[in-house]
């Protein structure tokens, strides 16, 4: 008895993590043509995560909007370009290239290179730093120590 009431906690949890399924779709079709545009578009509360994937309860009414206007007749195209429209181009998961979105096409790259650069430069700088040059007096003075030193050795 007491091995169950440790389990009960457990039971507990997963009765209240436990989520009622969607219902199934009247119109499996539909369904299909909802899902495979969701997986083009962004969910705008996520950001990182397309509408199919997203459960935020935005996205829940988005993939809605889409059934709906897909009940009303419009084509794909129609739909993504109403998304777009009301939400810019941010909604599409893959933006278009664009003069307003080069930089978030590019923009990684130009960091990598930028980053590259920066690197290059400072193992050349740091190749090309030369040992000065030692005038008469300091070559004399090294050929004094190192004169002392040798006779030390001896």
């Amino acid at each position: 008895m007491p091995r169950f009431l440790a389990l009960l906690p457990l039971l507990f949890a997963a009765f209240v993590a436990a989520k009622e399924a969607p219902p199934a779709a009247a119109d499996p079709v539909l369904e299909k043509r909802v899902m495979a545009l969701a997986e083009e578009l962004r969910c705008l509360v996520c950001q990182n995560q397309t509408l199919a994937d997203s459960n935020a309860p935005l996205a829940e009414d988005l993939r809605n909007q889409l059934r709906e206007k897909i009940r009303e007749g419009k084509s794909d195209a129609e739909v993504v370009d109403f998304l777009v429209e009301r939400y810019g181009d941010f909604v599409l998961y893959r933006p278009p290239l664009k003069a307003t979105t080069i930089l978030l096409w590019f923009g990684p790259l130009l960091l990598l290179a930028a980053g590259f650069a920066v690197l290059l430069r400072r193992l050349l700088r740091r190749r090309s730093v030369e040992v000065a040059e030692m005038t008469a007096a300091d070559r004399k003075r090294v050929a004094e120590l190192l004169a002392g030193t040798q006779g030390e050795r001896r």
